[in-house]
């Protein structure tokens, strides 16, 4: 025992200090607030509801069934008999879990495959496939950038990149959501001061519904010597004629980009997160990024789901085509009904602006009494007053379940 202990323990007469308890934490205690709000308010909890059919367009929420629109299959890949058949076939052959880290464990075939067709659909030299995105965008950051460095990043880029940046120890500038002026701005005044700076955007962001200016970031970070990484998330298998992503979308070569993240759980239909880049990157991160390094590898039945996924979108590009009118029909109709929908671009996911905390809380739950399943975003996923209900598009909608969820959401609103 150190003296500073025994000299304390003498003050207190030896006798034992128990720890404060976890009720004590302001975090702890703002989540009974809001729970004690809505409550008295009437508002149903929005989180955690129990889905109990698949996640499909339509599925089962209290046994009552609904038009889904808060789940990310954005081509209808979660119930494609080839994906299914994959994964139990990966199962019966490999088992239920690699069990161990890839490094010291070693991985499958498959593994290296899938890791091989993410390049090749992106257009980079190698990919690294993570247990989750989270962890992908968190290892990432935090092993490439340290406290020589600068990571800018757009103020709407997700949590994960927040957490990576702050686990790095660099220091960090945001910059007004695609405000690529401020973007030069900081990068024309900070690069001299720091060893290496680093661009963070996202592909498609997860609550507007936008799309950043690809091409003109990629000339600024050139004209700096930054790197770039783009978190294309919502993003891959979603945009450009294809679905290659963003790069296709912006019609900008994906090796121009140096990091590139991604999910397979979204328009994949599988779990897991990548990054990929060039072969540098890609050999760095395999040994010396904690989230694959010290993490067990994706399991069998993921790994042959989320290959085959990536196979059919080559294969089908008209899903991608499907998904993109139901989403242009969405944002139309939207429009003709006096909806709000911010900033979206009208491309797989879309938000109906709403404002109030409370009264998009309300809003959701309506919606969902009559068979319309949306997500309910507040802060501080987005700014303060500037709640809404999100939905997320799907190739396999017909033209009346879009009218059908747009004409519920503009009665409830209007209550």
């Amino acid at each position: 025992m150190i003296p500073q202990t025994k000299n304390w323990l003498r003050a207190n007469g030896d006798r034992p200090v128990a720890a404060k308890p976890f009720s004590s934490l302001s975090s702890y205690k703002a989540i009974k607030h809001h729970q004690t709000l809505a409550k008295t308010l009437g508002i149903p909890n929005p989180f955690y509801r129990s889905t109990e059919g698949m996640a499909d367009k339509l599925t089962l929420i209290d046994g009552k069934p609904v038009l889904n629109f808060a789940w990310c299959d954005y081509l209808g890949l979660s119930q494609h008999p080839e994906m299914i058949a994959a994964a139990n076939e990966a199962t019966s052959r490999f088992g239920t879990t690699l069990s161990a880290s890839r490094m010291v464990s070693g991985d499958t075939p498959m593994h290296r495959e899938l890791e091989a067709e993410i390049a090749r659909t992106i257009g980079v030299e190698a990919a690294l496939v993570f247990v989750s995105g989270h962890a992908a965008n968190v290892s990432t950051i935090g092993t490439l950038m340290n406290s020589d460095d600068l990571i800018v990043h757009d103020e709407f880029v997700h949590n994960s990149a927040v957490v990576g940046m702050r686990l790095s120890g660099a220091e960090t500038r945001s910059f007004k959501h695609n405000r690529l002026d401020a973007l030069e701005n900081i990068l024309r005044t900070e690069r001299a001061k720091y060893r290496n700076v680093m661009v963070v955007i996202e592909g498609l962001y997860s609550t507007e519904g936008d799309l950043p200016d690809l091409a003109r970031i990629v000339e600024l970070k050139e004209r700096y010597g930054a790197w770039l990484m783009v978190d294309d998330a919502h993003g891959c298998g979603v945009l450009g004629a294809t679905g290659r992503g963003l790069a296709e979308h912006c019609g900008v070569d994906g090796a121009k980009v140096d990091i590139w993240m991604g999910t397979l759980s979204k328009a994949y239909a599988s779990c897991g997160g990548y990054i990929a880049g060039n072969t540098e990157l890609i050999d760095l991160l395999r040994y010396a990024a904690p989230g694959f390094v010290f993490s067990v590898g994706l399991p069998p039945a993921m790994t042959a789901s989320a290959l085959t996924a990536l196979r059919i979108v080559q294969r089908e590009p008209e899903r991608v085509q499907r998904l993109h009118n139901n989403s242009k029909m969405f944002l139309e109709g939207a429009h003709a009904r006096g909806l709000d929908t911010g900033r979206a671009a009208g491309i797989a996911m879309l938000p109906i602006m709403v404002g109030l905390t409370g009264r998009a809380a309300k809003t959701v739950a309506r919606v969902l009494e009559r068979g319309v399943n949306a997500s309910f975003i507040m802060y501080p996923g987005v700014p303060m007053n500037a709640a809404r209900l999100r939905f997320f598009l799907s190739s396999e909608l017909t033209e009346a379940e879009i009218n059908l969820a747009l004409d519920v959401t503009k009665e409830e609103l209007g209550r």
